[in-house]
């Protein structure tokens, strides 16, 4: 993997370990910067669409060029709110984002999961990002076996149509990841969080300033 980036993502469908994993780099080295996910750099859009329902304005009633550009404008606000000379920490970046609006395009417009990236792909256009070093965490390599561990963790069952979504996601990132759309791709299964953390740190390590990380040992 080249340099890290101004920003560092990690991706992955729910439950599979993101936000805990960030936290533990946010306390390696000051010189993370933990900017989170996008509804907490932009809450007024987020928060109007889910004062009804937000379930049905997801998957039914919004279209898939409102949800990449909702998306892609908060993206913006979180990026924008880096400070200057520090990596920028993001739960699901810009790639993950992308696939969330492929995933909910399969679900409404009934397209593959080929047909419904190159639709967001398109939607999402030419505009300029910033440079993210992007790492996806996957639950299993084998796509029955990644939803049914990630859905056990969630505590209780999914429910209408969040169970075909989440099947779609995790085939969306798996097509992603066998695109190489990924910086590096860490498989997960059987393994617990120190182990997932030592090789996240051995992907990036080498590209940081180690004289400045602290003891990232669990």
């Amino acid at each position: 993997m080249q340099g890290v980036a101004d920003f560092l993502s990690l991706n992955g469908p729910d439950n599979v370990g993101k936000t805990t994993q960030l936290r533990r780099l946010t306390g390696l080295w000051n010189g993370f910067q933990l900017l989170g996910a996008v509804h907490e750099h932009d809450p007024e859009p987020w928060a109007r669409v889910a004062a009804n329902d937000y379930a049905t304005w997801w998957f039914e009633t919004s279209t898939t060029a409102e949800l990449t550009e909702m998306l892609q404008a908060s993206h913006a606000k979180r990026v924008a709110a880096r400070a200057a000379g520090r990596i920028g920490l993001l739960d699901r970046g810009l790639p993950m984002l992308l696939a969330v609006a492929a995933a909910t395009c399969v679900i409404k417009d009934g397209l593959t999961v080929r047909e419904a990236l190159a639709t967001v792909t398109d939607l999402a256009g030419s505009r300029t990002a910033p440079a993210e070093t992007s790492v996806l965490l996957l639950p299993s390599r084998d796509l029955e076996r990644s939803y049914a561990i990630t859905s056990a963790r969630e505590g209780r069952p999914w429910t209408g149509v969040y169970p075909a979504y989440q099947k779609t996601l995790h085939a969306v990132l798996l097509h992603q990841a066998g695109r190489g759309t990924y910086a590096a791709v860490v498989d997960c299964e059987d393994r617990s969080p120190d182990d997932v953390h030592a090789e996240v740190l051995d992907l990036i390590g080498d590209h940081l300033p180690v004289s400045s990380l602290k003891d990232g040992s669990p």
